[in-house]
């Protein structure tokens, strides 16, 4: 939850416009008539116009030929790969990951005949006459070349993710690159030559490789050399990994605090360039937040029209906030808050919030927070204060420690919750440890507890997230339920905003806990995990699933890897038709502003306004 106490919050309100496009508005229809509810009516539609987009795109043979809509609640069905491959699972550099399907097809295509040349002579670009430059792959010192930093060891893409940005770092002196992407169905590698030391693939080329190659191993390498004189000297391979595209897409909008003017919401669709303002403090009605005061640890409602928020005004007290400009005045509080609900939402501590699809509807909206001793629930539609807000029962809960920041199943039966033994403002942990990394006698573990229609149960806890030495805090269900992401460090640290912390997933019923692949930047880099805050993890609203039958989840974090500043990245996990779990490299997320702290993101079907146009180059 970002404490930013001192920070002026006064901040201009922009005239806002709702996102007309046609694309966009049949975008947002179909995506949740896909992962909400599906009917046999509502299949044949989607298909249909899957199938006319895909040729008006002018993609000739790479429209879907089927769709898949059977599957769990919080499933999206995808097509069958029609340019899959049936080579081996390929091996990255720093680690490995399983990419491609075993039973795919073995389609060839020859997508990348003619190398690019990033600029034109003259103008400080690459030369006309780089590929004889370079010569053949493997020509240069094994060693010594550039460090790939982007896209992260291992990385998965879903198939309809923004262009892929490539950047590395380079020795001193070297000022020529080449770029090779090789994708084992395509007769002819990608190569890119370039004076710069990044490259964000244009879109023909992008949708080329996710609808031709998804679903195939893809390795990437990156060399450099000194040119002077029309002559390169000093050429030295550098590193690469094996990446892929998956054969599934990744739906929903993402909505994150940034400490941009103040304290602001921003957010983008799947695939945006740029990012837009959601939700400023002028806009704000529920509650005033003057100068000085913050708004965070935001939940995204169910049906993607509000945002419950804490704010430090009254000791992180919360309101709701509508942020789709499609259903009103953004900002304003929701029409179905009870006067009842409205008063116990202004006594804080609440803090970090959860709402469950199953409990928010006419007659049972309810939402979950922490008064730093119980997992307490508001009945936001209450008329009267002393009948809107009441603790969970817990029987059976670790003495000497409080519950707080719950997170709740989509189907509304169970809660888990940190059982810590500090808290404040909602949050585990004490206000000591906002602002420092220690938080002596911190700990902290996950525990499970029924519903059961406010009359709570017998807790249990998370076998797998419960080490005695260790903190695993801020967990998350998947959009199925069926896991838990949460963060994990060592006891007596602070969990806010703390350096050591790493994300971890886990079956929600209890298991092994993995360590996802996104963690980890280049080992060249010279950053690594744990070390530079990866924290703050949330699912993508919905599971992605395949003719096959395997289900792609994506994962959004925060992470200091580039430096002071908190960016976002997306990391991709696979689940095979057996329940293996593949974790993959993290992403970033290049449409955010690079200046800002950006975290605490939320992953739900949104609906924002449109971002700021891409500007020319």
């Amino acid at each position: 939850m970002p404490t930013l106490r001192g920070m002026l919050c006064a901040v201009n309100c922009p005239t806002v416009s709702a996102r007309r496009s046609g694309f966009r508005r049949w975008t947002r229809t179909v995506t949740r008539a896909v992962g909400l509810t599906v009917t046999a009516a509502s299949t044949v539609t989607i298909a249909s116009a899957l199938g006319a987009v895909a040729a008006f795109g002018g993609c000739g043979a790479h429209h879907p030929t089927s769709l898949d809509t059977a599957g769990s609640d919080g499933s999206v069905g995808e097509p069958a790969s029609d340019g899959g491959s049936t080579s081996p699972f390929a091996t990255g550099d720093d680690g490995g990951a399983a990419f491609g399907s075993p039973g795919g097809s073995s389609t060839t295509h020859n997508d990348f005949a003619k190398p690019v040349l990033d600029g034109a002579d003259g103008g400080g670009g690459a030369p006309s006459n780089a590929p004889a430059l370079f010569g053949p792959p493997s020509q240069g010192a094994r060693s010594g070349g550039p460090c790939l930093i982007e896209p992260g060891g291992n990385a998965l893409f879903p198939r309809n993710w923004l262009r892929p940005l490539f950047s590395w770092s380079a020795p001193a002196g070297e000022t020529l690159f080449e770029l090779r992407l090789h994708a084992a169905n395509q007769t002819s590698d990608l190569v890119v030559y370039t004076t710069s030391t990044s490259w964000t693939m244009p879109k023909p080329l992008w949708d080329l490789l996710r609808l031709d190659s998804n679903d195939v191993p893809v390795t990437v390498t990156v060399r450099g050399g000194a040119l002077s004189g029309g002559k390169l000297s000093g050429e030295s391979l550098g590193t690469g990994t094996t990446i892929g595209v998956a054969p599934a897409d990744a739906p929903g909008t993402i909505v994150y605090w940034t400490s941009a003017d103040g304290t602001t919401l921003k957010g983008f669709q799947v695939g945006d360039e740029t990012v837009g303002a959601t939700l400023l403090t002028s806009q704000v009605q529920e509650v005033t937040l003057g100068p000085g005061q913050c708004m965070g640890c935001h939940t995204g409602a169910p049906d993607g029209e509000y945002s419950i928020l804490a704010e430090n005004g009254n000791n992180w007290g919360d309101f709701i906030a509508l942020v789709d400009p499609d259903a009103g005045a953004v900002g304003s509080a929701p029409s179905f808050l009870g006067a009842g609900a409205k008063a116990t939402l202004n006594q804080g501590p609440l803090g970090m919030s959860a709402v469950s699809k199953a409990h928010w509807s006419k007659g049972d909206r309810v939402m979950l927070a922490s008064d730093d001793t119980d997992i307490v629930w508001i009945d936001l539609e209450a008329a009267d204060p002393n009948s809107a807000r009441g603790a969970l029962p817990r029987s059976g809960a670790p003495s000497g420690t409080v519950a707080v920041a719950p997170a709740w199943t989509h189907d509304g039966k169970t809660v888990v919750y940190v059982s810590s033994a500090l808290a404040s403002g909602g949050r585990p942990g004490s206000a000591l440890g906002s602002t420092l990394q220690i938080d002596p006698g911190s700990t902290a573990d996950l525990y499970r507890v029924d519903y059961n229609d406010r009359k709570g149960g017998a807790v249990t806890p998370v076998v797998g997230a419960n080490d005695p030495q260790r903190q695993e805090y801020y967990p998350t269900f998947s959009p199925d339920d069926a896991y838990l992401v949460f963060n994990e460090c060592d006891n007596g640290l602070s969990m806010y905003n703390q350096t050591q912390t790493e994300v971890y997933v886990i079956p929600s019923q209890g298991g092994t806990a993995t360590k996802i692949r996104g963690n980890s930047p280049a080992s060249c880099s010279g950053v690594a995990s744990p070390g530079i805050t990866n924290s703050w993890a949330k699912w993508a609203p919905a599971v992605t699933k395949t003719a096959d039958d395997r289900s792609f989840y994506w994962i959004v974090f925060s992470s200091k890897r580039l430096g002071k500043t908190p960016q976002l990245f997306v990391s991709g996990m696979q689940v095979d038709t057996k329940g293996a779990i593949t974790t993959y490299g993290a992403l970033y997320l290049w449409n955010q502003p690079s200046t800002e702290g950006n975290h605490t993101p939320a992953w739900e079907y949104f609906n924002v306004p449109p971002p700021p146009p891409v500007a020319p180059k």
